[in-house]
Parts: C-alpha cells; sequence; structure tokens
C-alpha cells in the first residue's frame, strides 16, 4: 500500500531501465510519498546492453543508480545447483537461482545508503515477488511493490510513460518479456502465451537451430562434484559457465518449451535457453552415476528434488536449504574425474566418464572373466536367483488359490 508520512525518505528500487521500474520512480514519489529514489542494478551476467540502458534511463530521470557485480556469487550458486542436479519440472533453475542473489546485493546498497525501504517492479502473478521479499523482509526496512500494489497494467503504465515523458525503450517491439543472466535466458508473453503457438526461432538467442553439424567432444573436470576445467584447461566458474553457453549452444542444445507450474498456482507458458546448464547437469549426473553407490544414488534423488524446489521458490537461506546442502555435500566428496560429452543435433550426451573412486571394476562386471571376485563364483548368484521374489510367487499363489476356492464356493462370481 501507499506510503504514510512516517515512511519518508529513500527507496532502493530493483532498477532494470526497462517499463515497470521506470514508471516506479516517479509512482514512488507521488503514491508513496518518499522524497527520494536511487536505482539499484545487479550483475548476474546480463548483456552489456541492459546495462547501458539502465544506465541511460537513470540519467534521463536524474537517478542515482549503482550498479553491483554480482556474478561470482550467482555462478558459485548455479554450480552449487549442479551438485544437486536440480532442474524444475524438466528445466535448469536460472531465474530463481538469481533472485536471492539480486535481492540481497540490493538489501546491502540499500543499508549502506541509509534507505528506509525497498521496492520492486515485479507484478502479483509472478515468482519473482516471492523471491526478492522472502530476503527483503528479513530486514528493518519496508517493502513495497508499485506495479502489484496499484494493479497496474502494461498498457496503463505505456500510457503513463508517454504522458509523463519517461524514457522508455518498448525492445523489440515489447513483444516478448526476457530475463537473461549467465545461467538461462528465459523469454514468455506476446503470442508464446498461447500454448498452442509454435515459436519461430527468432525468440532464441543463445541456441542454433539444431541440424546436422558436426559432432563435438568436449571432456569435463570435475573436483567433489563442482566443474573446474574444459578440455583440460582450467576455468573459474564464470568464465567456465561463458564458455560452455558457446560451445554447447553452437550445437542447439539446452532449450526448454514448457508449460510452468509458478507457486501462486498460475501455470504459464515458458521458454528457455540454458546450453551450459543442459551439458554441466548431464555430466555430473553421469559421474554421479560411475562414483555413488545405488543406495546414495536413490536416496540422493529426493534430497536433489527438495534442493530444487527451494531454489526454486528462492528460499536458499532456509534452514533446510543448509541441511540439504550438509548431505549433498557429503555425496559429493568422491564426484571427482572427468566427463567426455558428445554435443550434436541440440543434444549433450555423456560418452565416457573416468574417476579414481570408480565404484566399478571392470574384471567384475565382464562378460570375459568366469568369476566375479577371488572368492565369489557365477555359480553363487544361483540361491540369489532362487530367493529373489520368492514372497511374490508366493502371493500369486496364495491369491489364486483362495480365489479359486471362493469361486468353488459361490463367494465369487468371476461372470
Amino acid at each position: 500500500m501507499p506510503a504514510t508520512d512516517d515512511t519518508n525518505g529513500t527507496v532502493a528500487l530493483a532498477f532494470s531501465g526497462g517499463l515497470d521500474t521506470t514508471v516506479c520512480v516517479p509512482l514512488l514519489k507521488e503514491e508513496y510519498g518518499y522524497d527520494d529514489v536511487i536505482g539499484v542494478t545487479v550483475d548476474v551476467g546480463q548483456p552489456e546492453e541492459e546495462f547501458d540502458e539502465a544506465e541511460e534511463t537513470a540519467a534521463a530521470l536524474g537517478l542515482d543508480s549503482y550498479v553491483v557485480d554480482a556474478k561470482d556469487e550467482f555462478a558459485e550458486l548455479c554450480l552449487d545447483a549442479v551438485k544437486a542436479n536440480a532442474t524444475y519440472q524438466g528445466y535448469p533453475l536460472g531465474t530463481a537461482l538469481a533472485r536471492p542473489v539480486i535481492a540481497q546485493a540490493i538489501l546491502d546498497v540499500a543499508e549502506e545508503q541509509g534507505c528506509t525501504a525497498l521496492a520492486h517492479g515485479c507484478t502479483g502473478k509472478g515468482n519473482d515477488q516471492l523471491r526478492f521479499e522472502t530476503v527483503w523482509r528479513d530486514s528493518d526496512l519496508n517493502v513495497h511493490a508499485p506495479v502489484r500494489e496499484l494493479g497496474l497494467t502494461r498498457e496503463w503504465e505505456q500510457e503513463y510513460a508517454a504522458e509523463k515523458d519517461l524514457p522508455v525503450e518498448g525492445g523489440d517491439g515489447g513483444r516478448w518479456s526476457i530475463d537473461t543472466n549467465l545461467w538461462s535466458r528465459s523469454v514468455e508473453g506476446s503470442e508464446l502465451e498461447d500454448p498452442a503457438h509454435v515459436p519461430g526461432e527468432e525468440i532464441y538467442d543463445w541456441t542454433a537451430e539444431p541440424g546436422e553439424e558436426d559432432a563435438e567432444l568436449l571432456e569435463l573436470t570435475f573436483e567433489q562434484g563442482e566443474a573446474v576445467a574444459v578440455d583440460g584447461e582450467s576455468m573459474d566458474a564464470v568464465t567456465l559457465i561463458g564458455h560452455l553457453n558457446e560451445r554447447a549452444g553452437a550445437h542447439g542444445v539446452g532449450r526448454t518449451d514448457t508449460m510452468e507450474d509458478r507457486m501462486l498456482g498460475l501455470k504459464v507458458r515458458e521458454n528457455y535457453e540454458h546450453p551450459a546448464a543442459t551439458v554441466l547437469l548431464a555430466a555430473h549426473e553421469a559421474l554421479e552415476g560411475l562414483v555413488l553407490t545405488k543406495e546414495e544414488r536413490s536416496f540422493k534423488q529426493g534430497i536433489d528434488q527438495e534442493w530444487a524446489e527451494k531454489g526454486y521458490q528462492g528460499l536458499v537461506n532456509a534452514p533446510l536449504f543448509s541441511a540439504l546442502e550438509g548431505f549433498i555435500e557429503e555425496t559429493q566428496q568422491r564426484v571427482t574425474g572427468t566427463v567426455t560429452v558428445k554435443l550434436q543435433g541440440g543434444q549433450a550426451q555423456p560418452v565416457g566418464r573416468e574417476s579414481p573412486y570408480a565404484c566399478y571394476a571392470e574384471g567384475q562386471a565382464s562378460f570375459n572373466t568366469e568369476a566375479v571376485t577371488d572368492d565369489i563364483e557365477q555359480a553363487d548368484a544361483t540361491g540369489v536367483a532362487k530367493y529373489h521374489g520368492f514372497q511374490e510367487r508366493l502371493a500369486n499363489k496364495v491369491t489364486e488359490a483362495a480365489d479359486d476356492a471362493a469361486a468353488d464356493a459361490g463367494i465369487i462370481d468371476y461372470e
């Protein structure tokens, strides 16, 4: 709701230079009564032109603006997501993981600058409002969401911007809402809101149309579950992700077109690009398959799913999230080695893996060796085979006999 007199002061606005956040600048003064607004833009790997747009718009508005580089923090969280094999309804988390990082950076600036409040330009229909506010509401600052609280539509915002002569660039005719960071690029809105609409290649930017290009092999090196090198070349997290986005994207790897269930219960159509994430998740899971026991892999699936759910919700500071990470980190102590991935036709397929911690012995599994180990012969499996399914076979026989007896007594009529 609009502020009362006791909330006057300075408000820190999550600022992108787009329509929503641009109209929020005068509204926070006119409708909420704030004396001043500062804009905070957080770098999690957006294209350079987005920062140029934000800077130009802030200058035109006379807005004091701050840019915070949080690429390293975000990249590390993305690699943590790989350890957790984290996907939500089939796609790698990107926007969801970026929001808590962005929110914390904005909060830090707001506290440093003595702000009395925080604001964002999210609507009341999406997830981002929740992800921002779960971080911000842990502070003593007031929180505002003008677009949500004032019930603004995009059409109203455009008319308001024109009336106020606000410096708003539509960008692609304003057709789509695009969010880009190191890990993923999302596209939604306009004709894409129709689930039956088949999007053209123009919505994609990171990925080439999958075709018949020659296959390419790359080798990923992991240390304790974290990717650290590509083809033997060590890279920091930001560089590694960018490198894989380019190489895998050239093969059309990492496209998702999905009907996504949001936290508020709305179902929306989303299109994503995530080449590096697709490659890393596939390679990491392949390496886990080599080094972890069956029981570890099975139990970890539930832990990974819960990690992904909390990540999707933006609850990366929750006690449960920390506990989940504790288990995951323990399992990753042996997830060290290399994975060879084949890139071709929109696919990233692990085709080789090697680790000093491999829970595998070629001689034991080979069809060309007679025994399993020195003290385990193939014939020893006979006893196991006899017991395997024994209870199930017994249950089926007992049930059949009981049904036959009931039928003979006229209790059950099979007709």
